[in-house]
């Protein structure tokens, strides 16, 4: 396969993480918590301590419907969220400012019109969204369920943190990574074969290693693979070894060869 690695030259761009230095031990004692943080690689450990850091000093993170954020609950999402900016430059996730979180599943309301302009009006309950507004919103219980789904692959923090790295690359869109529009690209072409492979086993009821909620859309698709790429990357690797190579070139980072499976 075509090496992908100047298609995502883009995220050479913004500042580099900065060092570990200073590190608290509580936090440390925080990471220790996350299954995720034992795979990682001795040195992968220490870059991330630092992209810990300078997340925390750049982002909010509040509480709602009366959940309490401590230090342990800040550490937990920065060093996940975090952990998509390994071995490479960034800026950090710079459409938020702050990161909402509820104890459970939240109620949010929303409007769609149809083609013919009627407008309709409803709410749901949900675990996690870019709300759009500067703020990242996510559900502390979610958050506590990471891998424990039937495939091992959930994870709402890399989940929406992957919806905020799309929607600064246009990673799932025609435009973003192809002069040509879709289908010009190595990568826009192994996506949207995968994209419409997942489409069609949730159409036909058929198991997946992708969780069918990745067919709603590309972006869906997207956030979906990024979970997967990091929870469970040895079937990802030996059941989609194309995919999982792009991935691997997007992220710079192998997590199948990870020491801690």
């Amino acid at each position: 396969m075509a090496k992908l690695k100047s298609l995502f030259s883009f995220f050479e761009r913004r500042s580099k993480g900065r060092d570990a230095d200073g590190f608290p031990d509580a936090w440390l004692d925080t990471l220790a918590e996350l299954p995720l943080w034992h795979r990682l690689p001795e040195a992968d450990q220490k870059e991330l301590q630092g992209h810990v850091l300078a997340f925390l000093e750049k982002k909010r993170v509040e509480g709602a419907n009366g959940m309490v954020v401590d230090d342990a609950v800040r550490v937990t999402i920065a060093a996940q969220a975090c952990l998509l900016l390994l071995h490479r430059s960034t800026g950090y996730f710079p459409a938020i400012s702050s990161i909402v979180v509820y104890p459970g599943e939240y109620v949010a309301c929303w409007q769609e019109t149809d083609e013919s302009g009627i407008v309709t009006e409803s709410e749901d309950c949900r675990s996690g969204e870019f709300a759009g507004n500067g703020a990242l919103v996510l559900s502390w219980e979610d958050v506590g369920l990471a891998g424990v789904d039937d495939e091992g692959s959930y994870n709402v923090i890399i989940h929406e943190f992957a919806h905020l790295l799309d929607e600064e690359y246009r990673l799932s869109s025609s435009t973003g990574t192809g002069e040509n529009g879709r289908g010009s690209s190595p990568w826009e072409v192994i996506f949207e074969h995968e994209y419409h492979r997942l489409q069609h086993a949730a159409a036909h009821c058929r198991p997946s290693l992708f969780d069918h909620y990745g067919a709603e859309n590309p972006a869906e698709f997207f956030a979906v693979l990024t979970e997967t790429f990091f929870e469970n990357p040895c079937p990802f690797k030996l059941r989609h070894p194309e995919l999982y190579a792009a991935m691997e070139e997007l992220f710079r980072q192998d997590p199948a060869s990870w020491p801690g499976w």
